[in-house]
């Protein structure tokens, strides 16, 4: 049997389609050239702009090309944010680390997670209190635990205290509505590998308004209407837009598949070990992701030896990967350590099978078993 690769919050493979578009455009012309060559870079960018403004309702001037979600976020993340105007950044305790670190403020208020992963809203309330406005950034699912955020609710909050709310639709896209109207943002940001197109390449989606920033992460030539200098990578937009043409049209019905598969996988690792711990089962979480722990069992070591058996999984965000610290989502929803230091994350995506969902368990129970036996 082929490898079984369980680890699409990480990235996801590359779809075909989206390869296809990737190797059609490498030899796209400059964009910002005038001649028929640059026009027709210009017209695969345009394209793909529009696909992407149509589907979280936004005007195509509104959509912004990164190199990827992390300088989406630091371009996101900053005062004076496209003319907000905000004071101060309150953040969820279990935001990925290209919001906790790459904010241009000088500190943020991280705001407490209940045992389920969810934002604690009264919390949320007490933080957005004070003066000046405030930015809040919030995911719309968190990368380890699935678990979905009431982004919409939050938003109604931060609204009623004059602020602006930034969403990390990265994982949530073409799995969850994460469209303006479902959330309620004023801004959204995306990364194409995490859907099957190339990496390198995201986008910030504003609701409204979007002014050049005073201050702009590079500095450089007038692309992308001045927010981000730099010769467009065209052949990495049209495999994004492939990819997200893809994910969007399968939509529910894929989902719904990888949901059920999830949760036969979910529920034969419980019934192999009664003791397993699945965090977020309380709460509404991405159909793709499980996120659990064999109390007991290291999950470097159960990584490096479900590898050797032909599964990709990861121990939690691949940004955080090689570390020998522990999770901080789980920390902020109050796991114990020991806990923590157990934690496998599968998450699915469009190549896996039924028949994966049935090996799955059964390398588990190799490996397990092997491991028990070594304690």
């Amino acid at each position: 049997m082929a490898r079984i690769y369980f680890d699409h919050n990480a990235t996801a493979p590359l779809r075909p389609a989206a390869r296809d578009a990737l190797i059609a455009a490498l030899d796209a012309g400059n964009a910002s050239s005038v001649h028929a060559e640059g026009r027709a870079a210009r017209a695969k960018i345009e394209n793909a702009r529009g696909l992407i403004a149509r589907h979280f309702g936004a005007k195509p001037e509104l959509v912004v090309f990164t190199s990827g979600a992390t300088e989406a976020a630091n371009m996101a993340l900053r005062p004076a944010l496209a003319g907000f105007d905000c004071d101060r950044l309150v953040v969820g305790g279990g935001e990925h680390p290209c919001v906790v670190s790459g904010h241009g403020f000088g500190a943020a208020v991280s705001v407490a997670l209940d045992g389920e992963g969810r934002l604690d809203l009264a919390a949320l309330r007490d933080a957005l209190g004070g003066a000046g406005a405030p930015m809040l950034a919030l995911q719309a699912a968190n990368n380890e635990t699935g678990v979905i955020q009431p982004v919409a609710e939050a938003a109604a909050l931060v609204h009623e205290a004059g602020g602006v709310l930034v969403c990390d639709a990265v994982q949530a896209l073409g799995r969850v509505d994460c469209t303006f109207a479902a959330t309620g943002a004023d801004v959204l940001f995306v990364s194409s590998h995490k859907i099957g197109g190339p990496k390198g390449v995201g986008a910030v989606i504003f609701a409204r308004r979007a002014v050049m920033p005073a201050e702009k992460l590079l500095r450089g030539g007038g692309q992308e209407r001045g927010f981000r200098a730099g010769t467009e990578n065209v052949a990495a937009i049209a495999g994004f837009a492939a990819a997200f043409s893809e994910i969007i049209a399968s939509g529910p019905a894929e989902m719904a598949r990888l949901g059920a598969l999830r949760d036969r996988i979910e529920a034969e690792v419980r019934a192999l070990a009664p003791e397993a711990v699945v965090f977020g089962a309380g709460a509404p979480r991405l159909p793709n992701t499980m996120a659990f722990a064999l109390p007991g069992f290291a999950a470097e070591t159960m990584v490096a030896a479900l590898d050797v058996e032909g599964v990709a999984l990861s121990s939690g965000s691949a940004c955080s990967s090689g570390k020998v610290s522990a999770s901080a989502v789980l920390a902020a929803m109050g796991v114990a350590p020991e806990v923590a230091r157990c934690a496998l994350r599968i998450s699915l995506g469009w190549p896996n099978n039924e028949q994966e969902g049935v090996a799955f368990p059964e390398i588990l129970a190799k490996v397990r078993h092997r491991m028990s036996q070594r304690r």
